[in-house]
């Protein structure tokens, strides 16, 4: 075998490095057009007259196809049948047809159709603006999930025996940098044109476009790997009866309870901080009396400390472990810090306070993601890795869906943000409890979520390609094939 064979893309630093930064990048486009119209709360509210409700149906509805229709489970069967080169080019079109159609939406042109006045005819509570842009969400919602387990599986493959922690951590950092980003240019650019809310919107979805030129450069680059992967007899270019995805797989995971505590746990944990991130300016913008830019631009800072953290606590992970107790830890601090939103904020309402209470909160946000997605590939086998990613997200996505309408409601009958931080905190308390009972079964069972990911051991070959390097998910797979799919 000839050294062109054996030396693979991936076994090069700079090129798998490289697909990273290009799948990424289609993630932080994403994360930007995400929150977009966070900051831009109050101006959409007189625009287009939309009320708390409204922007929490609209909230909401990102999630809407991906939990009742089952969009999300069908991504995972797509993903582990058609691979993450069909699924990943799938999942940014859809990201950019959704945008598009929001785009529309919101524009003024739109306002004055006879498609927007029928819109206006029937569910009258919710404006017909409010209506397109939310069927533009749902459909940008089903593509930006679905390239989330796509990137997800695609970072196994290419990272395998190599910084995969690390490599989750960095990608993870980059598409939040997106949230930094968005909420300073959004006010900008609507500033910048006069108070406008179709011009951030308008940037956004063009930048979709640019993150979809990305992995289509990255699909290249994988099929590339896989014909250097067949030539090397390690992988064969048909799947074996035994390798292949089966429907029934499906019952295979919901039948482990390791997937239910990670599934649940990963719910409750997201429930307070994605729809957060939809009201938290506005929140910041009532409780320290400041304008939506100065609101926008002071809970930027919430992704700043996950951005420098995450890769390092990857890498902690693939060298250290203690991944069950960083769950834990980032589930307390969550705790901690919208408590602390609720009661103490409007006590003293500094910029300083807030802004202390926000960036702690990023270190949650470090903690509980970097530890959370590379605990899967030890607990899920390969070949349905990307089902039970998709399925754990399709959970994840009931509670994204019905909180932002939750704390809509709450808002509009309360009119203020204490309870919803008393809500968003109480889910924090039970990711706490799942948490540390994940810990006592990862104890019980070894599945080997508090060892590092790489170990080292003087003057043993290795499983990596670099000498003293072995695997540490190895020792684990007899453990694994047994104890994967153990009834609750």
């Amino acid at each position: 075998m000839t050294e062109t064979i054996q030396r693979k893309l991936n076994d090069s630093a700079i090129v798998r490095w490289t697909a990273l930064l290009l799948i990424a990048s289609m993630m932080f486009f994403a994360y930007m057009f995400v929150d977009v119209m966070s900051p831009l709360k109050s101006l959409i509210e007189s625009a287009r007259g939309w009320d708390s409700g409204t922007f929490g149906t609209y909230a909401a509805s990102e999630y809407f196809l991906n939990v009742f229709v089952f969009f999300l489970i069908i991504a995972g069967i797509i993903l582990d049948k058609m691979g993450i080169r069909f699924t990943g080019l799938l999942s940014a079109g859809l990201m950019v047809i959704g945008a598009s159609i929001k785009f529309v939406g919101i524009t003024d042109g739109f306002q004055t159709t006879a498609f927007c006045a029928w819109l206006d005819s029937w569910w009258v509570a919710l404006p017909g603006s409010a209506k397109m842009a939310s069927l533009g969400f749902m459909i940008f919602g089903c593509g930006c999930e679905m390239a989330g387990t796509t990137v997800s599986k695609a970072i196994a493959k290419w990272f395998q025996g190599k910084e995969m922690a690390l490599a989750m951590g960095f990608e993870m950092a980059i598409a939040r940098l997106g949230v930094f980003a968005v909420m300073w240019l959004a006010p900008m650019i609507s500033n910048r044109y006069d108070q406008s809310i179709v011009a951030p919107v308008a940037f956004c979805t063009a930048l979709l476009i640019v993150g979809l030129l990305c992995y289509t450069v990255f699909v290249f680059m994988d099929k590339k790997l896989d014909k250097q992967l067949v030539a090397a007899g390690e992988l064969s270019e048909e799947k074996s009866s035994d390798e292949e995805f089966h429907i029934s797989d499906l019952g295979q995971i919901f039948s482990s309870k390791m997937f239910w505590l990670v599934a649940l746990l990963c719910v409750l944990y997201y429930s307070a901080i994605f729809p957060f991130q939809r009201y938290a300016p506005n929140f910041l913008e009532v409780t320290l009396g400041v304008s939506p830019e100065s609101a926008a631009r002071l809970f930027s800072c919430f992704p700043i400390l996950a951005m420098i953290l995450t890769p390092f606590l990857g890498l902690l992970l693939d060298f250290k472990g203690k991944g069950a107790t960083m769950l834990m830890i980032g589930a307390v601090i969550m705790i901690c810090c919208h408590l602390s939103f609720a009661f103490l904020l409007p006590i003293f309402p500094r910029p300083w306070l807030a802004l202390l209470l926000v960036v702690t909160l990023g270190v949650s946000f470090s903690l509980v993601p970097a530890a959370l997605w590379p605990s899967v590939p030890k607990i899920i086998d390969e070949k349905i890795l990307g089902s039970a990613y998709c399925l754990i997200f399709w959970i994840q996505n009931i509670g994204l869906c019905l909180v932002p309408l939750l704390i809509g409601k709450v808002l509009d009958a309360t009119g203020g943000y204490v309870l919803p931080m008393v809500i968003f905190s109480s889910f924090g308390m039970l990711a706490f409890i799942f948490s540390f009972y994940l810990k006592i079964e990862d104890r019980k069972k070894g599945y080997g979520l508090e060892q590092p990911n790489i170990k080292i051991y003087p003057g043993h070959p290795g499983t990596t390609g670099s000498p003293g390097t072995v695997d540490a998910g190895a020792s684990c797979i007899a453990k694994r094939e047994i104890l994967l799919y153990e009834p609750i």
